[in-house]
């Protein structure tokens, strides 16, 4: 799934570079993106009492974005386990990859101990 992020002045530091940290910001509205492609939403899996924490994160960073650039996030399931998955992004500027990693989630349920995410959301995943 693709997702477009236009640069924003505050996704920058006083070079006008894309401060390293709003990547994961670019990861996680992608994430959000994803999900309501899929035709659901975070809400949909607070309601059905499930949790996503991010356990892990990880980011090459390949070329500078800057300010107003429009970005597109690739975002998918690299992995689908039976208490986490892992999204993979890439993030593009126009051919040039800007910025290659991944985020780990746990899924738990409302006690926070890990719990298998629900046919409905890993059929969905799985397509």
């Amino acid at each position: 799934m693709k997702h477009e992020i236009r640069v924003i002045f505050g996704d920058t530091d006083q070079m006008g570079v894309v401060y390293y940290a709003n990547y994961l910001r670019f990861f996680e509205s992608s994430r959000a993106a994803y999900w309501r492609a899929l035709g659901k939403s975070y809400r949909d899996l607070e309601q059905a009492q499930i949790a996503l924490p991010v356990i892990e994160a990880h980011c090459t960073y390949k070329k500078p974005a800057l300010y107003e650039d429009l970005l597109e996030v690739d975002v998918e399931v690299g992995e689908l386990r039976a208490a986490s998955l892992r999204f993979v992004y890439t993030i593009r500027r126009g051919l040039d990859v800007i910025a290659e990693g991944y985020t780990r989630h746990a899924v738990i349920g409302p006690t926070g101990r890990p719990r298998a995410l629900p046919d409905e959301f890993r059929d969905l995943l799985s397509r």
